[in-house]
């Protein structure tokens, strides 16, 4: 039997006749007179990892490199197929004849065979990102499966091969029409037939709400397309968990019809002491992700100036937090877990274990409270986390008291608890394949009894957000396709040589008035005015299934929270926003005195009914939602520095991390045309090229080039360099076009840092982004005194750039 990864390996023993809880006798398959010939039976159990031919001898890497093999080749240091077969069949090692059986079968399959390596990979190229890594490693993952039953077959013989799959179709980079069903199947049905049948839980998804765009799909059906651009991307430092709006919005919505389930749960099971919580699992894109709604679900360590050691927070959900009063719990709510890792026999990655770390060290104190005579030591931490994972809903066992379930890319095939009923995506789903694939995570049945009544089963339900499951067995896709061809990219990067170029510059993550503790005032207008409407996030939303009752979700649970909790919320982010200058240990320390006055501040905004605007449908304590609070703070602190009184000195707030970027970091590949940058004697850029988006950009260039005053420039790309700014309450990153480092006067030890942007026709959008670069950026940042001066210059006419300039320089 040939499966996919280690939980449905572990998860098929239950076929193994020996096996103490094998289906034979638990289901009553086979009667008790044959079972002494179902013993006669050998069966091995293998996930397609074993098909991989390993290598036989550690060789280093000079001898690879003198007999002319890569790390990746296959020669002398590797498997020959007849090893690889006698170690993954393991016992049938000398029998002849085997019979085959292929569990979630779908991943092992031929191309087409007239399907040729090209066409393949421009049928892969129209996805994108992590969806095109994805479907790249499913083809890899195919030939591995498929090569090695061949090897098999060569070797011992294979007298026929079953598969079997909830989900026969072919997927993209097969060569096949994507969504198309396999050419040999024999029986088939379906999820929609076995839903209608009550075989399954009925997902309910939502079918309307009341956002404010006509004509669109719901905002939780659709989530990733909102929400996908501002999310942070693979490897990207997170300080605390901050998510977009529609994303809270979500998990609120979400866990409200949670915490109703649990407490049904709670009543129900009261005098049942095996009984395990209902499921709720979010499916995300990357670790980054997966780790910041962990730590905003579960509670995270909070680094708190002035104190020793970090502080547990709570998370936002309080059934799923693992820090109660202040504390960690020794027995976790809520876990993190890498479902592609733990499916391979590979090393879990230092990445993942460094976000996993703080559970999988109370696991391991709980395994040894619970098996006292065992070594914890030996089991790997992907063993462990294995064990959790797989025993979440299973009394007695690790993953007995799990509720909620955070799980980087999909949760595995094989894995589903009958206890799920609640499923959030937080990831893109480029075919339906992939929604009935994570769906079905909770469509397992928690009960199998009938209705004395009806003789049905009664109806059970999961909840599912964020996935574009629309009851179909196959994705709508054109078959024609128009592809461009292929472009050979080009490095470009900073050179050694030039490290006299380099420009350096702070990372900003925003802005403060630095103003005295007496006489705290705000005088609102129209920049202060917040509207709260649903156009965005919807306060109820509609769920239903193919078939069975509606539901109608909602976010009343916020409306219970009193107006003065929200009040001390916001003046609490305020505080934050006046603290002091950074000590000689660069802790800037909070002034807790500030917190009275700023409190009254706040309710006077919330209670004119010209500042804090709610339409139809919403209410004050929507306010709670992180992006909802950050803007209703963001305008309070504005009307406050701008309210006249003594003169407010403003200051930038750096990046906690990595608070200083340089042309040193830019090494990145392109396609798009390149305008290499002079070298050799009196070069002034630091990287060998600039990248052109269009003609202007290499007009600029070449006039930097010419100019004696200027000493350094670069094009602002592949540097990181962004200037934070807010428009209509919502926050944006701005990329000057060029930066620039010029002698205006001051002398070689003192140049005048120079954002060069070139404008063309001026809307709101550009001048917010110049506006805020000009009167904020610049001086905040110069006023920090250790980066030099900065300064803003639009440029109306690349071809001009020269004497727009000149007058910087102090020259004529």
């Amino acid at each position: 039997m040939v499966c996919p990864g280690i939980t449905i390996r572990d998860r098929l023993r239950v076929l193994l006749p020996a096996d103490p809880g094998n289906y034979y006798r638990e289901r009553d398959l086979v009667p008790p007179e044959l079972r002494s010939k179902l013993g006669r039976a050998q069966i091995e159990i293998v996930n397609f990892h074993v098909f991989k031919r390993r290598e036989t001898l550690k060789a280093p890497k000079v001898t690879r490199q003198i007999l002319g093999q890569g790390a990746e080749s296959v020669g002398v240091f590797t498997e020959t197929p007849d090893q690889m077969v006698r170690r993954a069949v393991g016992s049938l090692a000398r029998k002849r004849n085997l019979v085959v059986l292929n569990d979630e079968a779908h991943h092992c399959y031929r191309r087409k065979p007239d399907a040729t390596d090209e066409l393949v990979a421009k049928e892969l190229k129209v996805l994108k990102g992590e969806d095109r890594q994805e479907a790249e490693q499913r083809d890899r993952d195919a030939r591995v499966w498929l090569s090695g039953l061949e090897a098999v077959a060569v070797k011992l013989g294979v007298r026929g091969v079953y598969d079997l799959s909830a989900t026969p179709f072919f997927l993209r980079g097969s060569g096949y029409q994507e969504g198309s069903l396999f050419p040999w199947v024999v029986s088939d049905f379906g999820l929609i037939d076995a839903i209608e049948a009550g075989l399954v839980k009925i997902p309910r998804v939502p079918v309307d709400d009341d956002t404010l765009q006509p004509n669109d799909l719901p905002t939780y059906r659709t989530l990733w397309m909102r929400i996908r651009d501002k999310l942070p991307r693979k490897g990207d430092k997170i300080d605390e968990p901050s998510l977009p709006v529609e994303l809270e919005g979500a998990l609120l919505s979400l866990y409200g019809n949670y915490e109703r389930s649990f407490n049904a749960w709670r009543a129900a099971t009261t005098d049942d002491p095996d009984a395990t919580p209902p499921v709720f699992i979010v499916v995300c894109n990357n670790t980054t992700v997966s780790k910041m709604v962990f730590d905003w679900v579960a509670g995270y360590n909070r680094t708190i100036p002035g104190q020793s050691g970090p502080a547990a927070v709570s998370g936002h959900l309080e059934l799923f937090s693992n820090v109660v009063d202040g504390r960690w719990t020794s027995r976790p709510s809520s876990i993190l877990v890498d479902s592609m890792q733990l499916e391979s026999d590979d090393a879990m990655s230092d990445e993942f274990k460094r976000a996993a770390a703080a559970e999988i060290d109370v696991f391991k104190a709980e395994y040894r409270a619970r098996f006292p005579g065992r070594d914890v030591d030996a089991l790997s931490d992907s063993d462990l986390l294995r064990e959790v994972m797989n025993t979440v809903g299973k009394p007695g066992r690790l993953g007995e008291h799990v509720r909620c379930v955070v799980s980087v890319s999909m949760l595995t095939e094989g894995w589903d608890a009958n206890s799920v009923t609640h499923v959030l995506g937080v990831r893109a789903f480029g075919t339906q394949l992939l929604c009935e694939q994570v769906v079905g995570r909770g469509l397992r049945r928690m009960s199998y009894v009938t209705d004395p009544d009806s003789g049905h089963f009664l109806p059970e339900y999961a909840e599912v957000y964020g996935i574009p499951f629309t009851f179909m067995p196959a994705s709508d896709v054109p078959k024609d396709h128009q592809y461009r061809r292929a472009t050979t990219g080009k490095r470009v990067w900073a050179q050694p040589d030039r490290g006299h170029c380099r420009i350096t510059f702070p990372r900003v993550v925003g802005y403060r008035y630095e103003i005295g503790d007496q006489n705290l005032a705000a005088e609102f207008d129209a920049e202060s005015r917040l509207v709260l409407s649903n156009a965005d996030l919807p306060t109820y939303t509609e769920v239903e299934g193919i078939t069975g009752a509606q539901e109608v979700h909602t976010l009343d649970d916020l409306r219970t929270v009193r107006r003065s909790s929200v009040a001390f919320k916001l003046a609490d982010e305020l505080v934050l926003r006046f603290r002091d200058d950074p000590d000689d240990n660069g802790v800037r320390g909070i002034r807790p005195w500030l917190f009275p006055r700023l409190l009254s501040i706040v309710r006077d905004w919330m209670g004119d009914p010209r500042q804090l605007v709610l339409t139809d449908g919403v209410f004050a304590q929507l306010l709670m939602i992180g992006a909802l609070r950050e803007q209703a703070v963001e305008r309070i602190y504005n009307a406050i520095v701008s309210t006249p009184g003594p003169e407010p000195r403003l200051s930038a707030i750096l990046r906690e991390v990595e608070a200083v970027g340089s042309t040193d970091e830019v090494d990145f590949m392109t396609a798009k045309t390149l305008w290499p940058t002079k070298a050799g004697e009196g070069t002034k850029c630091h990287v060998n090229a600039v990248t052109l988006d269009s003609r202007w950009e290499q007009t600029v260039a070449q006039r930097l080039e010419q100019m004696p005053a200027v000493k350094a420039y670069v094009k602002n790309q592949g540097m990181g360099f962004e200037i934070p700014y807010a428009i209509e309450g919502k926050q944006h990153r701005y990329m000057p076009d060029f930066v620039a480092r010029i002698d205006d006067g001051h002398g070689p030890g003192d140049l005048l840092n120079l954002l060069i942007e070139v404008t063309g026709m001026r809307g709101r959008p550009k001048e917010a982004k110049v506006d805020t670069a000009r009167d904020l950026w610049c001086p905040a940042v110069t006023n920090l005194g250790s980066f030099g001066r900065w300064k803003l210059v639009e440029v109306t006419d690349p071809a001009n750039v020269i004497s727009e300039l000149t007058p910087l320089t102090g020259a004529r």
